[in-house]
């Protein structure tokens, strides 16, 4: 039997709840695994400080999302501009826990499986030796051009300048040397 004979189609069942009276937000039941992945990718990448995860912010950008993407509350661009302040809204007016209350368990297990695993991943890739080839790699002709331009304004006259400043310093003696000072 083919496939195509079987004629499925992915779920695209909602739930309609009321978490504010007189207010109904229509949730979805199952979102598609590019939009999952999406949704962790977005969330992951924004929670990140100084090279590594907040947790307090993945957790704000995770529960937001979460509502932006199965629910059917829209937001304007303006509004995505800070997605911690839609969160505290969300999160006090327990819109976050009402629509991932709507969320069946196990696609809500399969979500945060996700997060987890590809936070975890990450870490352990920002760890391995492959990312620290990888940023110097990227670092590298930066450096490059510091250096070449150090390079190229070098003036060995001050250099010897130098040199001849320490030696006299240092009672005369030569200064390029590995011989204890007597």
């Amino acid at each position: 039997m083919k496939f195509s004979d079987l004629k499925l189609k992915a779920k695209d069942a909602i739930k309609i709840i009321n978490p504010i009276k007189g207010v109904e937000i229509k949730v979805k039941q199952y979102l598609p695994m590019e939009e999952k992945i999406s949704l962790v990718q977005i969330a992951l990448q924004q929670s990140i400080e100084d090279g590594v995860y907040n947790e307090g912010l993945l957790t704000a950008y995770f529960n937001t999302y979460i509502v932006m993407f199965y629910s059917d509350l829209e937001f304007s661009d303006e509004e995505k501009q800070d997605i911690i302040s839609i969160f505290d809204i969300l999160d006090t007016n327990g819109i976050i826990t009402a629509v991932c209350d709507a969320i069946p368990e196990t696609e809500f297990h399969d979500l945060t499986d996700l997060l987890n695993s590809q936070h975890d991943n990450n870490i352990v890739y920002k760890q391995s030796a492959a990312y620290l080839i990888g940023q110097l790699i990227n670092v590298l002709p930066q450096q490059m051009e510091k250096v070449g331009e150090i390079i190229n304004e070098f003036d060995p006259s001050k250099y010897q300048a130098v040199v001849d400043f320490a030696t006299a310093a240092n009672g005369g003696r030569n200064i390029n040397t590995n011989q204890p000072v007597e």
